[in-house]
């Protein structure tokens, strides 16, 4: 009210001013020009000029009111299709999300073929393709993601590798990664992608060189990185000890270059140096492998290494006792080491020694392997009944023992995109 009070005041002020400027002096106006000639006061002068002012006004008015109305009844103004395009990006992201993947097809590629930022839409339309089953078009459609916005390569190129992923081309989306690591070595999200189609492929070779640049650019949480390290180091040992005359003259030339290529901070593993002698053994190294055995467990004692000390043959079975039995004394109750004298008592066929091993073993620990070596110690000494017992108590404890391990996840989950 008080504004409007005020614009009252103004207007009577305003109007007060012009009559009393009216009433001094009408004021005289005269333009010529070649035969035109207009006269008249200053105040019907103003007045002239301000109805043309106001006629322009009109008239810019309504040519916008005409251009505003043909823009919503023409179906194909620059407004319409404006609208058109937000519609079908706003429906065809929403049906990506909710798993519609036609409809959510035609909207992108609707939006992507007139939106002047095409990204988004070719890659949610290439991902729609994909799980369509419609991969040649899904692939067409990341090429033409890639020649409207060549500054995305690297989105394109995460978006292929996906895509591959999930329809099972590893190989395929290992390649796409690899050409992505060249020109972004340091890419984390790169570099963790390319290690988990490593792990599935089973190139062990490859995702051991890729470790050190895994660990440098921070890809993994330190704790992952270490298991990985262990994982991708034993299995390429194992890899390597599984085939038989890798090299003509020397079977275990190629396992032994693997070893060397092995970090000194991870030789001390027993998981690792357990796959090497592992690989030695299988390969007919066992002296070789017993050496090495012999070594880590003078370092560190671990029962998983004192498992295989006491499978494997060195060269003096009786100075391969005497080593077991040294160790003995630090470690009197454990059922691992017991076990492996047991086997090693068998082997330098001191089989009194052997009984007493395997029963103590057996005292601290029920384990179907126990069970089986004494079983046939005490068949072979004659004890048949009891025997038998220990063969079905075994076999007992081996289904048990299996069972368990069928409730176990797989060591191994599967890649996803």
């Amino acid at each position: 009210m008080k504004r409007l009070a005020l614009v009252f005041i103004l207007l009577l002020a305003v109007v007060g001013f012009l009559g009393w400027a009216i009433s001094r002096s009408a004021g005289y106006v005269l333009i010529t020009y070649d035969q035109f000639r207009y006269e008249s006061s200053f105040w019907v002068f103003l007045a002239l000029l301000a109805c043309v002012w106001l006629l322009a006004m009109a008239v810019h008015w309504l040519l916008g009111l005409l251009q505003a109305s043909g823009a919503l009844v023409n179906p194909w103004s620059r407004r319409h299709r404006e609208r058109r395009l937000a519609k079908a990006s706003h429906d065809g992201l929403r049906e990506l999300a909710e798993g519609q993947w036609s409809p959510a097809l035609a909207h992108l590629r609707t939006a992507a073929e007139h939106d002047r930022q095409p990204l988004v839409h070719y890659l949610g339309a290439a991902r729609a393709a994909n799980e369509l089953g419609e991969y040649e078009q899904s692939d067409e459609l990341l090429r033409q993601a890639r020649e409207r916005a060549p500054e995305a390569r690297l989105a394109v190129g995460l978006t292929q590798a996906q895509l591959q992923i999930a329809r099972g081309q590893y190989v395929e989306a290992r390649d796409s990664l690899v050409a992505l690591h060249d020109e972004y070595p340091r890419h984390s999200y790169v570099l963790s992608m390319l290690q988990q189609l490593y792990v599935q492929l089973e190139d062990w070779p490859a995702l051991c060189r890729l470790l050190p640049e895994l660990r440098k650019q921070r890809a993994l949480p330190p704790a992952r990185l270490s298991e990985l390290e262990l994982l991708a180091w034993t299995a390429a040992l194992e890899q390597v000890g599984r085939v038989q005359g890798a090299v003509e003259g020397d079977p275990t030339s190629a396992l032994s270059q693997r070893w060397q290529t092995v970090p000194n901070a991870l030789r001390s593993e027993p998981l690792i140096v357990r796959a090497y002698a592992d690989g030695l053994s299988r390969l007919g190294a066992e002296a070789k492998a017993e050496e090495v055995l012999l070594a880590a467990l003078k370092r560190d004692f671990d029962e998983r290494l004192v498992e295989r000390y006491g499978r494997v043959r060195g060269r003096e079975p009786s100075r391969q006792l005497s080593h077991a039995e040294a160790w003995l004394k630090a470690h009197p109750e454990n059922a691992e080491l017991l076990l492996a004298l047991g086997r090693l008592s068998l082997r330098n066929e001191l089989w009194g020694k052997a009984r007493d091993y395997l029963e103590a073993s057996l005292r601290m620990e029920h384990r179907p392997e126990t069970c089986a070596e004494l079983a046939r110690l005490l068949a072979q000494l004659g004890e048949s009944e009891r025997s038998n017992r220990l063969f079905l108590e075994g076999l007992g404890l081996l289904d048990r023992s299996n069972v368990g391990r069928d409730r176990l996840p797989l060591a191994k989950p599967k890649l996803e995109a």
